[in-house]
């Protein structure tokens, strides 16, 4: 008899199932990974969205109804066997009494991989190393690279490192910024330069004390890095922004009022920035919720990054649909 789901559902919080494959993966435990392969007449979760179940783990969510309690019985029942099996509720489903109340139609695929299957341990490499990779499985045979080929009857996810946010400031408004960052499921550090020892009180963030320019070089920076500056410090800011604008940080943001923008980057301008990568930077930053209050302009901070990371992601798809076999 299979583990039941916590009566909470706090599993369903981890949109990222890399960090429940890797503790699965080190408690050398078989894993049961679920994937939504397609979804018809909307849903609550995209294509690509995937839970793990192991013994005693169980990370992701596909409806918020009663699909998760069923795709854990086969799920459970593929770790046993070792069968993977296609899965759909709604429309054609075997299982007419699972309705899903958003009147949609999903698919499921269910696989096992074991502890030391070679495109698990690449995974989760890649993901440490922060390089983006493509699983293709079809159950039975999986590889997991940079461009593998698929294959007809395989499924095609493809994986992003995980979104990291760095703030720079210390008053309540960075360190809400940095909270929600962390919520968010973000790789998130805070820095402030010369700041006290002890870290700030807030579970799951990274902390540095050093100028912005080591901090940055020391954190690394990449395509998938936002950088939010909210120092309310003019010479920090120009700091911060010099370090951060040249960096690959594929979002940069300043807090402030627009009217004080031009005497932030004048010095920028004198020192030779290019105008394209300053007309880069969001400034004010955040979302226009009309709201100035520590946790408002957090929101609007983090709403911005993740409207934009999802805009980019509508143009190049970070989860491929399964590749159908042919006739």
């Amino acid at each position: 008899m299979r583990e039941p789901l916590p009566e909470w559902p706090m599993f369903g919080m981890a949109d990222d199932v890399r960090p429940a494959l890797a503790q699965a993966q080190q408690g050398n435990l078989p894993i049961a990974l679920a994937t939504l392969t397609s979804v018809e007449g909307g849903g609550p979760r995209p294509p690509g969205t995937q839970m793990v179940f192991a013994h005693g783990i169980v990370s992701g969510y596909f409806s918020g109804g009663c699909v998760e309690s069923d795709v854990a019985d086969h799920a459970f029942a593929c770790l046993e066997d070792g069968t993977p099996r296609r899965l759909v509720y709604g429309a054609g489903s075997p299982w007419p009494d699972i309705q899903l109340l958003c009147g949609a139609r999903i698919e499921i695929f269910v696989e096992r991989v074991t502890p030391d299957d070679p495109a698990l341990l690449e995974l989760l490499a890649a993901h440490e190393a922060r390089r983006p990779v493509v699983w293709v499985s079809d159950g039975v045979r999986r590889e997991c690279g940079t461009a593998p080929t698929p294959w007809d009857g395989a499924i095609v996810q493809a994986y992003e490192p995980t979104p990291r946010l760095v703030v720079f400031g210390a008053d309540p408004t960075a360190l809400a910024i940095a909270q929600l960052g962390v919520q968010s499921g973000m790789e998130t550090t805070l820095v402030r330069p010369k700041g006290p020892q002890s870290p700030p009180p807030i579970a799951g963030i990274a902390y540095r004390r050093d100028e912005p320019g080591a901090a940055l070089a020391a954190i690394g920076t990449d395509a998938w890095t936002a950088i939010a500056i909210a120092t309310h410090n003019l010479e920090m800011d120009r700091e911060a922004l010099a370090a951060a604008l040249p960096s690959d940080a594929g979002y940069v943001g300043l807090l402030g009022a627009r009217k004080r923008l031009s005497e932030r980057l004048a010095p920028l301008r004198a020192a030779g920035f290019p105008e394209a990568r300053l007309q880069q930077l969001h400034a004010p930053i955040g979302l226009d919720i009309g709201g100035k209050a520590p946790w408002e302009v957090a929101l609007s901070v983090v709403g911005e990054i993740t409207a934009l990371r999802h805009a980019r992601l509508a143009e190049e798809p970070r989860k491929a649909t399964p590749k159908r076999a042919t006739a």
